[in-house]
């Protein structure tokens, strides 16, 4: 029953919506919580197999502020720093305290948000192998 109200409440229009919402200045604030954000998705088990792709979400971001990877639709960065600051808020639609359930809701919005993502996720993990070339 809980988690088809979850199930209901995040789906790709959720996402989209939120993604809508982000501002440039959003970019700023996931970036300045980096840390908090590898060190949530490191240390939870349900977000451990994404964590890499959170650390290159992070630089795709860092890049893209630095202006060095222009390459990217708004709408990618704008997923990307929605479902970032989705895992890091604490007091989400399932409050990370709650044992065994509270990552379930951080895992969907992220997973979704790969989804819309990862065309360009592949384009700058390209770009990114060219420039160390």
């Amino acid at each position: 029953m809980m988690f088809d109200k979850i199930k209901d409440k995040i789906n790709e229009d959720y996402v989209k919506e939120g993604a809508k919402k982000t501002r440039k200045k959003d970019i700023t604030h996931t970036l300045d919580n980096q840390e908090e954000i590898d060190k949530k998705m490191s240390n939870t088990s349900f977000l451990e197999k994404y964590a890499e792709l959170g650390k290159l979400m992070i630089n795709m971001l860092k890049d893209y502020k630095k202006g060095t990877y222009g390459e990217v639709p708004w709408f990618t960065i704008a997923s990307i720093v929605f479902a970032l600051l989705y895992v890091l808020n604490p007091l989400d639609l399932i409050p990370d305290f709650i044992p065994g359930f509270g990552y379930i809701d951080d895992m969907s919005v992220f997973t979704l948000a790969l989804k819309f993502i990862e065309t360009d996720l592949h384009k700058y993990m390209d770009w990114k192998l060219e420039e160390t070339e």
